[in-house]
């Protein structure tokens, strides 16, 4: 699995850890930034990798920031995209398996590293269930993207 990651400064150390993390495991990762902990601004890395993941350079994608709720917010913008605020393993795989996520956002001054890791392997292990009432439900989420976006 590819897998597309981006922070802005806050997330920068959490970003690092994780790539070395998701190597170790397999996963092929490309790094969208940033590179150091300069100030950033969110929002450009979340379209980033909002877009890589509309392009399909990538399977799935992890933002960070310092709360997560800016990226997902940013990210939530693009047609196509479900990002998720997840600082829980349970609505990682909960958010794959019922609302086909395919980003995962996190704050990294809001849970530690470790959590951050199991969380991100909850999401990246994690498959849609294809069952017709999720299915429905994104149905009526794509609906209003095509009105609103």
């Amino acid at each position: 699995m590819k897998v597309i990651i981006g922070s802005d400064h806050a997330g920068f150390n959490y970003k690092t850890i994780l790539i070395v993390a998701l190597k170790e495991k397999g996963y092929d990762v490309i790094d969208l930034g940033t590179n150091s902990e300069l100030p950033t601004d969110y929002p450009d890395h979340a379209a980033e990798v909002a877009n890589a993941i509309i392009d399909k350079k990538g399977d799935r994608g992890i933002l960070i920031c310092g709360s997560a709720v800016g990226v997902s917010i940013a990210a939530n913008k693009f047609k196509g995209v479900r990002a998720g605020v997840c600082h829980d393993t349970y609505s990682a795989h909960q958010s794959v398996e019922h609302d086909d996520v395919n980003i995962l956002c996190m704050g990294e001054r809001v849970i530690g590293i470790e959590l951050a890791k199991d969380i991100a392997f909850a999401f990246l292990n994690a498959a849609f269930s294809g069952e017709e009432r999720h299915v429905l439900r994104l149905a009526k989420i794509t609906a209003i993207e095509n009105k609103t976006l």
